[in-house]
């Protein structure tokens, strides 16, 4: 297709699109209780709909009080289900694919995705960043070169007469592209979707470096390996030497932060723009709509109802959810969301803080539980508990107390740091290393794939604490006695250089 009717069409979406967001923005709470409304109106004879009466449901306090909190555990059965076959069970219109993620309880949850939700969310999303971004940038020459998009696997389900798909999230995306965005996509999708990572990492490596790349978009830790992968191809000091067009990085998944010099460092003097993205399996909910901003715009018309738990709710046993209307600033929620692929008042576990109320605009700020996501393996304390007691268990250990925090890349992969006050020592530490790792492995989907090959997390390293360490630091934080323990998992390095810092001053 000519390049001029392109910008055209470009063009012409992205001020229809401007002018929709537009009226979200100055009518928030109208469209989300048309959304409301309009979900529950289309799922009505399902089988969860009928079970919780959504006949009857008018707005969001018969919503609220008629359909209870869900979590994948309680819509587990229904997406088993699903996957085998059964259709109608959440969502009305028929469901092949299921994006595969990190469960907190199992090793992998399966997230339905609909043709509803991969079109008008997941692809509104990917088109909404694009528009924004031009908007932001009106001498951006993002059409005359490729984007180039990290994608995960997908693999097929077959229940005797039934088959169904499911795989990372950006792989199921970029499986169903619509024919115009493949061709500002690359690498070849059979590249893009392979699912031996070492063998993709050189193909990439080799087919890319020699692209016109104007953009990225992809998770740092991956794209981290590969840059460094092109940049030693092609023997250049940094990116502008490979990618001279190179203007933006959409970035999403986990915290950027700790990746920035990384990244600075890679792209040299070149100016490349970062835009934050809050997408996940389960939907496209944010996009940062402000250059150099920390804060993305919530998105409002992507077939999503928006509700909230109040952090001083997070562990009761009768929660209280608040909708967008009555939300506050700078207070911690954790998101509850009702989608068209059938999450109802689904729990997905990250928590945001409002940055602003007109527009809505929201930064994370964590989970509802302890977890390290530095490199997207997505680790749990459940997880980290049972590695440590098979380690335990198999090398004859006992531990008084212990804490994991990440250790950030250099110019190698990163890895996990685990600081363990032993009661009794391992036979042998090198064992009792290797089965806390493969316990991990096999407790945490995520995990397993960024230890392949130690690419983007090398093997455990673990710090033996002197008696008494954890006891120095519970007490010089006033925390001795009752139920304060030191935080099994941190997602920053604060707690452990502390508690490094009590073990170099009692050597």
């Amino acid at each position: 297709m000519p390049i001029h009717i392109i910008n055209s069409l470009a063009t012409w979406y992205i001020k229809k699109r401007l002018h929709e967001i537009d009226l979200f923005i100055k009518y928030p709470i109208e469209v989300q209780n048309e959304w409301l409304l309009e979900l529950v109106h289309i799922a009505k004879d399902t089988e969860f709909g009928i079970k919780h009466k959504f006949t009857s449901i008018t707005d969001y306090n018969s919503f609220s009080n008629q359909i209870p909190l869900q979590d994948y555990e309680s819509l587990k059965n229904y997406i088993e289900r699903n996957r085998k076959g059964e259709q109608n069970l959440l969502w009305p219109t028929d469901i092949f694919w299921f994006a595969k993620s990190s469960g907190t309880t199992n090793k992998s949850k399966f997230i339905p995705v609909s043709e509803q939700t991969l079109h008008e969310c997941h692809y509104n999303g990917g088109k909404d960043m694009i528009a924004l971004y031009v908007n932001n940038y009106e001498n951006s020459k993002l059409f005359t070169g490729k984007n180039l998009a990290l994608g995960g696997t997908w693999k097929i389900f077959e229940n005797q007469n039934h088959t169904s798909y499911y795989g990372d999230v950006s792989a199921i995306i970029i499986q169903n592209l619509p024919i115009l965005a493949e061709l500002f996509r690359a690498p070849d999708i059979k590249i893009a979707l392979m699912d031996e990572w070492e063998k993709k990492l050189e193909l990439l490596s080799e087919t890319m470096k020699d692209e016109n790349v104007v953009s990225m978009a992809g998770v740092p830790s991956w794209m981290l390996v590969l840059l460094k992968k092109i940049l030693h191809k092609k023997n250049a000091q940094d990116i502008s030497e490979v990618w001279p067009n190179l203007e933006v990085y959409f970035h999403g998944g986990i915290n950027y932060e700790p990746y920035r010099k990384n990244f600075q460092q890679i792209f040299g003097k070149q100016q490349v723009n970062l835009v934050q993205l809050y997408n996940a399996s389960e939907g496209f909910f944010a996009i940062q709509d402000r250059p150099n901003a920390d804060d993305m715009l919530l998105m409002l018309d992507y077939g999503i109802y928006y509700e909230f738990i109040p952090e001083e709710y997070f562990d009761a046993k009768e929660k209280k959810t608040v909708n967008l209307e009555n939300v506050e600033l700078h207070k911690t929620y954790s998101m509850v969301i009702s989608t068209t692929s059938g999450l109802w008042r689904y729990q997905i576990g990250d928590t945001i803080q409002f940055t602003s109320l007109n527009p809505f605009r929201i930064k994370i700020v964590g989970r509802t539980k302890q977890f390290i996501n530095a490199f997207g393996e997505e680790l749990m304390v459940h997880n980290a508990d049972e590695a440590i007691s098979e380690a335990c268990k198999i090398t004859n250990a006992i531990i008084t107390d212990y804490t994991v925090s990440p250790v950030y890349m250099n110019e190698s992969s990163g890895t996990h740091q685990w600081i363990i006050e032993f009661e009794k020592l391992p036979n042998d530490l090198n064992y009792f290393a290797y089965i806390l790792d493969n316990t991990l492995k096999e407790k945490n989907s995520d995990y397993e794939a960024k230890r392949y090959n130690d690419y983007v997390i090398a093997a455990p390293q673990i710090i033996i604490a002197p008696p008494n360490t954890f006891y120095l630091w519970l007490k010089k934080h006033n925390k001795l006695g009752g139920q304060h323990k030191v935080p099994r998992l941190s997602n920053d390095r604060k707690i452990a250089e502390e508690i490094l810092q009590i073990i170099h001053d009692n050597k």
